[in-house]
């Protein structure tokens, strides 16, 4: 059983055009059983995308279109392929009630939820770490080194994954090693494997699953999947679910990364698995 689940779709800002009936088609070609759509959550209401073209996210007035879409296309292609709601949803320090409520709101809707790390707080100054190797290069000045935006990274990673959720827990925790992205220009001088340990361990005893990312495989400074192979392999260790996400941005995205996973029978959610019993 082949399944994806972390795409993204029109509604995604910096995204691309192609339909979510592209999607579909890309995955049943490759032989997926079944996907999710991801789509970037509305950020909170008095946060300020950082990224200069403020395209982070998806309009909090286009969720009503985003999940009539999806309920269509589930029609469309129920005989087909299983198809699921979700969205990726942003951790973002100093947020986290706007988060939660955020998440009551949308529950009734939602399948699949992805929580990730993509900003981070510095001085009172919130950052996109994976938004380009320049802002990157930014962040190392103003932290004070690459180690230490990867500590922060790791931190917040690691506060998201223990955050008491009260109206809806996000089961998948996004790209966990996603401050790797531009390794090859900033490499860390740690491993930070403490760091990961302690976040794996949480993730096990909370029973939430983790997101095996190809996208970091078709980053030219990246090169390797979220996260490394060795914090796969101590996932595996504590039995912690691994969904394949292809975190496409594109149709052809789909599958993107899927050779270089380790551990390709165990990739397929327990989502789905439930359902197609």
């Amino acid at each position: 059983m082949r399944f994806d689940g972390h795409i993204h779709s029109p509604f995604c800002p910096h995204g691309s055009p192609d339909a979510l009936a592209d999607y579909a088609e890309r995955a049943i070609q490759l032989g997926f059983n079944g996907i999710t759509f991801t789509e970037h959550a509305p950020l909170p209401a008095g946060f300020t995308d950082p990224v200069p073209a403020a395209d982070s996210a998806m309009a909090y007035a286009d969720l009503p279109r985003y999940f009539q879409a999806i309920k269509d296309l589930k029609k469309e292609y129920q005989n087909h392929i299983q198809i699921f709601t979700g969205l990726e949803v942003d951790f973002i320090e100093g947020f986290e009630e706007e988060t939660d409520h955020f998440l009551g709101e949308v529950k009734g809707e939602l399948d699949d939820a992805i929580l990730s790390v993509h900003f981070l707080k510095h001085n009172n100054v919130y950052w996109c770490m994976d938004y380009s190797e320049d802002m990157f290069e930014e962040m190392t000045k103003s932290f004070g080194s690459t180690d230490h935006v990867y500590a922060s990274y790791y931190r917040t990673v690691k506060a998201s994954v223990s955050y008491p959720f009260r109206s809806l827990q996000p089961k998948r925790i996004g790209h966990i090693t996603l401050a790797r992205k531009f390794k090859k220009l900033y490499p860390s001088a740690g491993s930070f494997k403490e760091e990961i340990y302690g976040i794996l361990d949480i993730i096990q005893e909370r029973g939430l699953e983790l997101d095996y990312n190809g996208a970091g495989t078709v980053k030219p400074l990246c090169g390797e999947p979220y996260p490394s192979d060795w914090v796969v392999r101590e996932a595996v260790k504590r039995k912690i679910p691994l969904v394949y996400g292809s975190d496409a941005h594109t149709s052809a995205g789909i599958n993107q990364g899927y050779d270089q996973l380790l551990f390709q029978e165990k990739l397929a959610s327990p989502l789905f698995l439930n359902r197609t019993k």
